[in-house]
């Protein structure tokens, strides 16, 4: 009876390990699975259009041949016409000044407001932080009629200098929130060192918070970034010439007339737009997700 007693156990023992070594095998599988039709799916447009983009305006239009292969060899024809018969670099570069100045005027009011927010406390510090937030979740749908009254009487209709003065409306609050949140998750021991050796608040901030920041100002940066670069709808409401166009809207506007869709040069076009934000991405990834989750924990 005793042994028996022991091996009982012991044999369960074994039987329960063996079975969470199976379950965690099949869970891995089922994972890789997802995963695999996940990134199928997501992969599939680019692929789409790195295949059109690298066809001839004739393989394009032969409806015969399959629109996922590239049957007649691959040409750079697309490209080519892209940049010499069209106006893709005057949308590129109008779009560069843009983003520029919009990520430049962005972070400026940003860290200074996030840092009087989050640190300098004050009367209605956190009422005032969650109003920035939520003027946020206001859709850009229902800001571009006043705004275009706004952008009509300062002279800045059809010019893209009016896109920097209302791109911040987009950018600010949420950029704003993300700073706060890692402000605040600083320990406050650095305050206190810094103002017994006698610093002010904008050394504070340019000496010690800027710099232990970082990761948050690189999110709030690439955020910033990417919102500028991916704007529709002001740009398709304020902006109406060739010369004063972004690349968003002017692409499409230049390269599709009535019924006519030239599919090879908008794809060569969607692939060189969607580069900066993808070499962003790809090199700050990480920093851009540590901006994010900082403010989750409180130091």
């Amino acid at each position: 009876m005793t042994a028996a007693t022991a091996t009982t156990p012991l044999t369960r023992g074994v039987f329960g390990r063996a079975s969470l070594k199976r379950n965690r095998r099949w869970a891995l599988i089922a994972s890789y699975v997802f995963l695999i039709v996940f990134a199928i799916f997501f992969l599939l447009p680019p692929y789409y259009m790195i295949i059109t983009a690298l066809k001839s305006d004739a393989e394009v239009a032969h409806m015969a041949h399959n629109p996922w292969i590239i049957a007649e060899g691959i040409t750079f024809e697309q490209f080519k016409l892209l940049f010499t018969q069209s106006d893709f670099l005057i949308f590129f570069k109008n779009t560069a000044i843009v983003t520029v100045c919009t990520v430049v005027i962005t972070m400026c009011i940003s860290v200074l407001a996030a840092f009087s927010l989050g640190r300098m406390k004050f009367w209605g510090s956190g009422i005032l932080a969650t109003g920035i937030f939520l003027t946020y979740l206001v859709p850009d749908t229902l800001l571009f009629i006043p705004l275009f009254q706004i952008v009509k009487s300062l002279g800045l209709l059809n010019s893209y200098w009016g896109m920097v003065l209302v791109y911040p409306t987009l950018t600010v609050p949420f950029c704003t929130w993300i700073m706060i949140g890692y402000f605040q998750s600083i320990p406050k021991e650095l305050d206190e060192a810094a103002l017994i050796d006698g610093a002010g608040q904008m050394q504070m901030l340019f000496k010690i918070f800027i710099p232990v920041a970082l990761p948050g100002i690189i999110a709030a940066t690439i955020f910033s970034f990417t919102v500028s670069w991916a704007a529709f709808v002001y740009p398709m409401t304020f902006l109406y010439s060739a010369d004063q166009q972004v690349l968003t809207v002017g692409t499409v506007t230049s390269l599709i007339k009535a019924d006519v869709y030239k599919w090879g040069m908008l794809m060569a076009g969607a692939l060189v737009a969607a580069a900066p934000p993808l070499i962003i991405y790809a090199f700050l990834m990480d920093y851009y997700i540590a901006g994010l989750t900082a403010g989750a924990t409180k130091g």
